[in-house]
């Protein structure tokens, strides 16, 4: 976002540069050429200052926020970053994910807040909260280098198993550019990520969305996903895997909630409701399932049905449908062709209502 400091910047360095072409030249005596003399270079930069365990948790835990997303019918536990003092904070996707409330508390302050959902990427389990009247948090460090190396220590903090109690889960960089298929421990839906670090600390439910660590303490990735199980009854893993996005990677999609930059997957501000589940048909997309009372459901839509088109544009698949979700907002008028069930086809416009984020 370009600043009124960016734009006085440049100002001045017009009007610099302007005095400067508009002066008169000095007038130099004859004389032999002046010496040119070699500027010294620059000291290097102090190498980073590596903290003790101890040293990493105490300078981390401040910085992040625990989380309760309740969807109505059960409540999910995560974890935040808090990236400004005004409180925008990176979490998981998935820690979100139906929610329909979201409730904060500061590790910082011990103050609790109300979370606005500011826009996410499902597709690579990142999303954007707004704490509601924070100020003056305690904010994370974010890592300047991002070159992860494999035997790098790191440290996982998070709200695990949902106590409300910052939890130090210490390890090893093992991996880099991992692929996985994450099934979200709150209702078994499956997201397959892509690019993820991976470590060898036991991340468990309700880390999600916390910090991964160096040992100077910055953030080196989102914790997203371990194979640390929370029910006692079963063996833990002889060896812990888990995973985080990079830093890098969630930034990316932070700057651009933050621009209000609506892409493919990155959605922006409250999502859209249509109140219709589907899946792939040789048409379009068939609907699985209705919500009641939601726009599809007074459209007359049905269990069966096939959308074809939405808005002027194609269904072919679920997840074109998806897509064009992505960039609707509640409020929006949008137009629906569909063939229900006797192989007639309808249409009819609706008007989107405001849902949970999907």
């Amino acid at each position: 976002m370009t600043t009124p400091r960016a734009a006085t910047v440049l100002a001045v360095a017009t009007a610099v540069i302007g005095s400067l072409l508009l002066s008169a030249p000095p007038v130099r005596e004859p004389g032999p050429p002046a010496a040119t003399v070699a500027q010294p270079a620059a000291p290097p930069p102090p190498p980073p200052v590596v903290l003790t365990p101890a040293e990493v948790e105490a300078t981390v835990i401040p910085a992040i926020v625990t989380l309760v997303a309740d969807s109505g019918l059960v409540e999910t536990a995560g974890t935040g970053i808090v990236l400004t003092p005004d409180g925008v904070v990176l979490t998981n996707h998935h820690v979100i994910d139906g929610a329909l409330d979201i409730s904060a508390v500061s590790l910082g302050n011990g103050a609790e807040y109300v979370a606005d959902v500011l826009g996410y990427d499902s597709s690579r389990d990142v999303a954007v909260l707004r704490l509601q009247g924070a100020g003056d948090l305690p904010v994370a460090t974010l890592a300047k280098d991002t070159t992860i190396g494999i035997g790098d220590p790191v440290t996982a903090v998070g709200n695990a198993e949902g106590g409300g109690v910052p939890v130090a889960a210490r390890g090893f960089v093992t991996d880099v550019g991992q692929t996985i298929t994450a099934r979200s421990s709150t209702d078994g839906s499956r997201n397959r990520l892509n690019g993820l670090i991976q470590i060898d600390a036991a991340v468990r439910p309700g880390d999600s969305g916390g910090p991964l660590v160096d040992a100077t303490a910055a953030v080196i990735g989102v914790n997203t996903a371990g194979n640390a199980d929370s029910d006692p009854a079963k063996p833990a893993p002889t060896q812990p895997r888990s995973y985080a996005v990079p830093i890098d990677t969630a930034m990316t999609i932070v700057d651009q909630v933050r621009a209000g930059t609506t892409s493919a997957t990155v959605h922006i501000g409250d999502t859209p409701l249509l109140g219709i589940s589907v899946t792939d048909d040789d048409r379009g997309a068939e609907v699985l399932w209705v919500s009641i009372g939601t726009p599809a459901d007074d459209a007359g839509i049905e269990i069966g049905d096939v959308v074809t088109e939405f808005d002027g544009t194609p269904i072919r698949s679920s997840d074109d449908l998806s897509e064009r979700m992505i960039a609707r907002h509640p409020g929006d008028e949008v137009a629906l062709r569909w063939f229900d069930q006797t192989g007639r086809q309808r249409s009819t416009t609706i008007v989107l209502e405001k849902g949970p984020p999907r």
